[in-house]
């Protein structure tokens, strides 16, 4: 259904389109793997090129929704006369497809509009609003196929910015849902049972809930610990691990509760270790171990020093790449915590509002500043070594996708297309 008249213009920079490889997607948040690696065979630049090669640019509303990119679209959410709007573009052109109204925008103190990124899977796009309206849209025309909301459906509250009120309920449902084959789990929230609630992805019906726990900001992520397949879920009230078949709970942390329940970082699985941080509790390893016939979590270590705050970071090998709370890029040792280097200076915002998102591009890292800098550095333990750089956007909160060597990102005005590799 065509809900409006999206107010954008689109500036194509060139004369032959260029074609996204489906191999290539970047359907979901930080990618194919949630982990924000380019798979690998996937092209990636060596260096950046000395001024951003812009192929298009879009006019767009306000939002934090990062775009994802799959069988040739681009697909991205925005505040659209007071509505969170769910978007699809030509990959090649940045041309508009169609649009399709999500749920009403819900404000506070932060920007107006949507801050979920959506997931594509085949011919379905799963887009989430901050209130909790969950919708499996058709990704040819934005025809809604089924949906499902966290108040009515299963009993989640949403607050808004009032009060104790923690986590999601607080600044809205921002951690992206994910797919495990036939099912999609998604982080609802609900102390009825339904922290997390995975469905049949083609029809909405429920398969399981799991947990009272209140959902925060990140989101569940799949991970295979000590052989079993589980969804992983960093909780206003803590660390959890349930098991994808039944919903059952594997292994939970001990408590890791913050004022306002303020958890945003993706959980970064290496091995059998789970990374997470908040700016309060720091920086914390917890390892999953085996415990008789089912599992247990372990401490491992806690850096709180490091407490990263809105970011999440990355894993290249046994080493995790983040940004710190003094507005520096870190390198840690994941099996003990310790800070093998930090570089400060790539990060201008204040530390309560900096933001850094990091892609892993084969030997090298590519950050995205929040000031719209890219950077090239080398995923390095020994020391911090800059490849290149180049100014490609304005301000932006903005994971951005990679595929076929374009990246696709958005600033506080535009969404863009910029070509790596020419």
């Amino acid at each position: 259904m065509k809900l409006l008249t999206r107010q954008t213009a689109v500036f194509p920079f060139f004369l032959f389109p260029f074609s996204f490889g489906l191999a290539a997607d970047w359907p979901q948040w930080r990618g194919p793997e949630q982990t924000g690696h380019v798979p690998p065979g996937v092209a990636v630049p060596a260096t950046l090129p000395a001024e951003a090669n812009v192929l298009w640019r879009a006019k767009l509303g306000d939002g934090y929704a990062s775009p994802v990119v799959a069988g040739g679209k681009v697909f991205y959410l925005d505040n659209q006369q007071g509505n969170e709007v769910v978007h699809a573009a030509e990959a090649a052109t940045g041309k508009e497809l169609w649009n399709a109204k999500l749920d009403a925008c819900f404000k506070d103190n932060f920007v107006s509009g949507p801050r979920c990124t959506p997931v594509v899977d085949g011919n379905r796009v799963y887009a989430q609003s901050c209130r909790g309206e969950f919708q499996c849209l058709n990704a040819e025309d934005g025809k809604v196929l089924w949906h499902r909301n966290f108040t009515t459906d299963f009993g989640a509250t949403f607050i808004g910015e009032k009060g104790a009120a923690a986590g999601a309920s607080r600044h809205g449902n921002t951690g992206s849902p994910v797919i495990d084959g036939e099912n999609i789990i998604v982080g609802v929230g609900s102390p009825k049972g339904a922290c997390l609630v995975s469905m049949r992805k083609a029809t909405g019906e429920v398969v399981w809930k799991s947990q009272d726990d209140q959902t925060a900001y990140g989101p569940p992520v799949l991970a295979t610990l000590c052989g079993t397949k589980q969804a992983v879920a960093f909780t206003v009230e803590g660390l959890i691990g349930v098991d994808v078949a039944d919903g059952k709970l594997l292994w939970r942390s001990s408590p890791m509760k913050t004022a306002f329940g303020r958890h945003i970082t993706t959980p970064v699985i290496v091995d059998d270790m789970v990374l997470v941080a908040s700016h309060t509790l720091g920086l914390i390893g917890t390892r999953i171990v085996k415990d008789g016939g089912g599992l247990k979590a372990e401490a491992a270590w806690n850096e709180k020093p490091l407490g990263i705050n809105f970011s999440s970071p990355v894993a290249a090998g046994q080493y995790l790449y983040g940004l710190g709370p003094n507005k520096n890029i870190i390198c840690v040792d994941v099996k003990t915590g310790k800070r093998a280097w930090e570089k400060t200076g790539c990060i201008m915002s204040p530390p309560d509002r900096a933001y850094a998102a990091f892609l892993v591009m084969d030997k090298n890292i590519l950050l995205l500043n929040d000031t719209g800098l890219l950077i090239l550095f080398a995923a390095d333990e020994k020391e911090y070594r800059e490849l290149s750089r180049v100014q490609v956007c304005g301000q932006n909160w903005c994971n951005p996708a990679y595929a076929d060597g374009k990246l696709i990102l958005r600033d506080a005005k535009e969404l863009l297309c910029v070509d790596l590799l020419k």
